[in-house]
């Protein structure tokens, strides 16, 4: 984790800095922005120079390469994870989460929450607790602070099936039996394109979401829920882009009738 070196965090510091005023880099500039003197900064760059992080024509012009990207993307991904677990399982603890109430409560009442489909329930077991703020009856919303534990998710997997341009067969020229067989194992669905969506209609299903789809899959990811996107093939690499920069598990299939790759 980066946050656990000093060093590190300087080092990701730089190489940001440096990749967004490059090639004309001022190193006083960078040294007061990171909070280090201006001989530390250059003996940083010099380390990464020699490690491929950054490239100098010799002149203080500095860009940096593509391994040098690279970890700073592996190292921002790091982050993202680090922050989404503060907000959402630290500072959760301190604040006050909104469950849907199983059974009748009053306002003080010691209960336990658990996930189930993406959505956070209250009553009387389950793996975290807390206390409400409030009386609800079955079936309202619940405010619950003062809670105590982790709620624990089950491994997520995101399946994204191709379907082809409308030029190229479209909704026609689909494998049905494949494309049912997959739907049956994930409990949230995705569609993005119309050849996608008419794919689904002609199994009789209904997309939980068609519009924001790519930003919905992985919202539900963060609530445990395991998901199938159908797409239209030309909008399958944005969305794997968009996965990976989450680090999240997924797999591609090919639903076309002829030749699979």
């Amino acid at each position: 984790m980066i946050l656990r070196s000093k060093k590190e965090i300087t080092r990701f510091q730089i190489l940001v800095e440096i990749a967004a005023h490059q090639p004309d880099v001022m190193q006083k500039e960078i040294a007061s922005r990171i909070g280090i003197t201006p001989q530390a900064v250059s003996e940083y760059i010099k380390d990464l120079v020699l490690e491929g992080f950054l490239y100098s024509d010799g002149r203080v012009r500095y860009r940096v390469t593509k391994n040098g990207i690279e970890w700073v993307l592996e190292r921002a991904i790091e982050l993202k994870k680090y922050a989404r677990f503060v907000m959402e399982d630290i500072v959760s603890h301190i604040s006050v989460a909104t469950a849907i109430a199983r059974e009748n409560f009053t306002r003080g009442e010691s209960v336990s929450l658990m996930m189930e489909n993406g959505l956070l329930y209250a009553g009387k077991d389950g793996e975290v607790t807390g206390i409400t703020i409030s009386d609800a009856m079955d079936g309202e919303d619940v405010g619950v602070t003062e809670l105590k534990g982790m709620i624990s998710f089950p491994p997520v997997n995101i399946t994204i099936c191709k379907v082809p341009r409308v030029e190229k067969g479209g909704s026609r020229n689909v494998d049905y039996d494949m494309l049912k067989k997959l739907v049956q194992e994930k409990p949230y669905i995705a569609a993005i394109g119309v050849e996608a969506l008419i794919s689904l209609h002609k199994i009789n299903i209904k997309p939980n979401t068609l519009f924001g789809a790519k930003e919905s899959v992985v919202e539900a990811a963060y609530h445990g829920l395991s998901s199938i996107v159908v797409s239209v093939d030309e909008e399958v690499p944005g969305l794997l882009n968009r996965l990976e920069s989450e680090g999240l598990n997924y797999e591609v299939v090919d639903l076309r009738k002829i030749k699979r790759e």
